[in-house]
């Protein structure tokens, strides 16, 4: 404690310089003329202010937060709501040539260098949990079952989470706690009616899980989301850093206005 060299930005415009990076996607360099500071000392000051953003979890409430996929499920078990899951892809920058791991981030939806996080919002559309990124080649099932998703739904409250046809047979591990999309049973030459139900219950799964679309479309607002050129290893402080933000966001928006 103490050692090493003094901050020359006091912790008000670190946080500052942080927030305004992760927003409109400024750069390190514009920053620093910004607050008249080397490029070194906004690398410092960004790359220490966002793990603690990253830390501070999902707020629901004034005072009350989420920091863990298992704190989500027993938030949900205890108030009643259902949740929706969806994973989302972030663009990043290609690994370089001759690099072991390169085709890892090649994501097989879009075909693009990407990450992907898990993305948990409750019926209303709001945010109470974003999963550390992983590589674009991971299937959003994969994801699931490496956060734990199917061990805590098992074992845990009687809750609903809906997802859509990526999460197809996780209903069956977790007791029909995991809602999808149902399984076309025909194939070709399915008779009218079949398509007509199919469309319909399709439809109707599709209006009940869009509030994670809306919620994933609030996190990709934020520049710094939209297309990070930086070391792919701080997405995933990253994102869970915007995605407190956002949520500290929509719980003051929610709240009743303090009258004068």
């Amino acid at each position: 404690m103490g050692a090493g060299a003094k901050h020359r930005l006091v912790f008000v415009d670190r946080l500052l310089a942080t927030l305004v990076h992760l927003r409109h996607g400024v750069t390190h360099d514009v920053l620093a003329c910004w607050f008249d500071v080397d490029r070194s000392t906004i690398t410092r000051a960004i790359g220490e202010v966002r793990p603690l953003l990253a830390e501070r979890g999902c707020m629901i409430s004034p005072g009350v937060r989420l920091r863990t996929l298992a704190e989500v499920i027993d938030h949900l078990g205890a108030s009643g709501q259902t949740g929706i899951i969806d994973g989302t892809e972030l663009r990043v920058r290609r690994p370089a040539a001759g690099r072991k791991d390169r085709d890892r981030f090649i994501s097989g939806k879009n075909k693009q260098n990407a990450v992907k996080a898990m993305v948990f919002t409750d019926g209303e559309g709001r945010l109470l949990f974003c999963s550390p990124a992983k590589p674009g080649s991971c299937a959003d099932i994969t994801h699931a079952r490496d956060l734990g998703l199917v061990r805590l739904l098992a074992d845990g409250p009687e809750v609903e989470i809906l997802a859509d046809a990526g999460y197809q047979g996780l209903g069956a591990q977790t007791g029909g706690r995991v809602v999808t999309p149902p399984h076309r049973k025909f194939k070709k030459n399915a008779p009218d009616w079949y398509e007509e139900m199919h469309e319909r219950q399709r439809k109707a799964h599709s209006s009940r899980r869009i509030r994670v679309e809306h919620g994933i479309a609030h996190l990709k607002n934020w520049r710094a989301l939209t297309r990070h050129l930086g070391r792919r290893e701080h997405m995933s402080d990253m994102v869970q850093a915007v995605a407190s933000l956002l949520s500290h966001q929509q719980t003051v928006d929610l709240s009743p206005r303090r009258q004068r």
